[in-house]
């Protein structure tokens, strides 16, 4: 698992490289590989390093393509972490309506369009909101980020490397297949979590799906 003062570094490394890659992103970009080029060698480092090298190298309406043919087009990688849970029940509608009061619990308040359980929002959240807390929400829903890391591999999409930077924070081994994942959604995942001070590339808004 990383140290501990470098998680919010691949929390807020991983919202801005989930999130379209329309203009405002890609002016984050330069920020983002110089916080993760000092981060000392590890799982997370290299998978950020390796994404950011293919998104340095790309065509922009390539990355604007690659990300709406991904997750806008498939199914099975969905970045709203409840519907891995809940899917379109009523149960989803609660599961959104707590996990907004958890964050105005930590002095988080979000804007009106915008999910909380969108992965960028959370790992946010976990960067810049409440860092403990945040890590915490992040094992709750380690099996569906597990299973969405499934699915970009299966896509052959180069997000699963950011996926899997946001998965090397937590306790225990990434599932190597689907029956696995499945299986932890049945049990829970390990109970440890992490926490840390550390908050770079100051304040953030939450970006919800911005198009």
């Amino acid at each position: 698992m990383i140290a501990e003062r470098h998680a919010a570094v691949v929390c807020q490394a991983a919202a801005v490289l989930l999130e379209y890659p329309g203009e405002a992103i890609q002016e984050r970009i330069p920020l983002v590989a110089g916080a993760v080029a000092v981060m000392p060698e590890g799982t997370a480092r290299t998978a950020l390093h390796r994404f950011l090298g293919h998104y340095a190298t790309a065509r922009p309406r390539d990355l604007a393509e690659h990300y709406v043919a991904t997750f806008d087009r498939r199914r099975r990688c969905c970045l709203y972490l409840t519907w891995w849970t809940d899917g379109e029940t009523r149960r989803r509608g609660q599961a959104l309506a707590t996990l907004k009061d958890r964050y105005r619990r930590h002095g988080v308040e979000l804007g009106g369009n915008e999910l909380p359980d969108y992965l960028p929002v959370v790992l946010e959240y976990t960067a810049t909101g409440n860092l403990t807390d945040g890590l915490a929400l992040l094992q709750e829903h380690r099996a569906g980020i597990e299973l969405l890391r499934l699915a970009l591999a299966d896509a052959g999409s180069q997000y699963t490397t950011v996926v899997e930077a946001v998965c090397a924070l937590l306790p225990g081994p990434s599932p190597q297949d689907r029956a696995a994942a499945q299986r932890l959604a049945r049990t829970g995942p390990p109970q440890e979590t992490v926490g840390l001070e550390l908050q770079p590339f100051g304040p953030a808004t939450s970006g919800g799906a911005r198009r």
